[in-house]
């Protein structure tokens, strides 16, 4: 029986995309608040920028975990850890993963060139240092020479890329320079997706420590890490309340955001602080925090258009 390739929907890592979504549609609706108007056109473009490095970063990510051995060593991976697995069952597909990820830097290069067109031309060169930044990031990672994850910078590259980064560009795709009031968005976006890193490396902690990818679960251990989790989530509860309230207008409609962390976060600091050194059962955690990341950056998106 002929094997059946991964679907597209696999190699590009999709569901996890949301990380990139979020950021980009919140800083464009916390610009126009600022601003008081809206480039449609320039908002598609800067999602579009997004995308293609997120996908990127996501096919890179896979492609150098399997040569360089995590992949293959980690008998843990799940729907929401441990990469996706393409190549480890389909290693004839490694020309098809390194085409997909540098047309994912291709695109979000075309659209950097098309923003030029609406973005004021002061805001140029911060335009291109973000792309620059980000296309480095997407690649070195977990690219040898550099190896950010394996040297202990995975955990601020992500928060970096997700929460600054992506803030940033969303405001100069509005024309907008990014103020002190984008700082908390910036801090929170960042957060919200470390902590989804932060419950996959307890689970592919065997993995990690094979393969020399030292992240924070194999530098300090399991239950520090846990704790580091837990105290993540609790920045960002009290950075929304400060948004909540130091923003001029109703802004306090932001404080829908925290549902989820009445409803689902209780649950998962018992559960991380458990069973911290248990894989697992840190499935059922690592489930848990994506369900609390989406529906949180949900209800971000919807508190945000309320505040408009």
């Amino acid at each position: 029986m002929k094997k059946k390739d991964p679907s597209l929907i696999q190699m590009i890592r999709a569901p996890f995309l949301s990380s990139i979504i979020v950021p980009i549609v919140t800083g464009t609706l916390l610009s126009v608040k600022i601003s008081g108007s809206f480039g449609i056109v320039a908002f598609l473009l800067a999602l579009i920028t997004g995308l293609g490095l997120h996908i990127a970063t996501n096919v890179y990510n896979d492609i150098y975990d399997t040569l360089q051995g995590t992949d293959k060593v980690n008998v843990h991976r799940n729907e929401f850890s441990g990469g996706s697995g393409v190549l480890l069952d389909n290693p004839e597909l490694y020309r098809r993963m390194y085409w997909l990820a540098r047309s994912g830097l291709i695109i979000a290069l075309l659209s950097t060139i098309g923003l030029m067109f609406f973005v004021n031309r002061e805001l140029w060169i911060y335009l291109w240092g973000l792309y620059l930044l980000s296309a480095f990031f997407s690649k070195f990672y977990t690219a040898a020479p550099i190896k950010l994850a394996y040297r202990g910078l995975g955990e601020f590259s992500v928060w970096f890329a997700f929460g600054p980064m992506a803030i940033a560009i969303a405001a100069i795709s509005q024309s907008v320079f990014p103020t002190h009031q984008f700082l908390l968005l910036m801090t929170v976006s960042g957060l919200s997706t470390l902590s989804i890193l932060l419950v996959g490396q307890l689970i592919d902690l065997d993995a990690d420590q094979k393969g020399g990818k030292h992240g924070v679960a194999s530098r300090l251990g399991t239950l520090p890490t846990a704790v580091i989790y837990v105290l993540a989530q609790l920045i960002i509860i009290t950075l929304i309340v400060a948004m909540a309230f130091s923003f001029e207008g109703s802004s306090w409609v932001l404080l829908v955001a925290l549902l989820p962390y009445v409803l689902i976060f209780p649950s998962t600091v018992i559960q991380i602080l458990k069973h911290h050194g248990n894989p697992e059962h840190l499935k059922k955690v690592a489930k848990m925090t994506v369900q609390i990341h989406l529906l949180f950056s949900l209800l971000l998106i919807v508190g945000f258009i309320i505040y408009l």
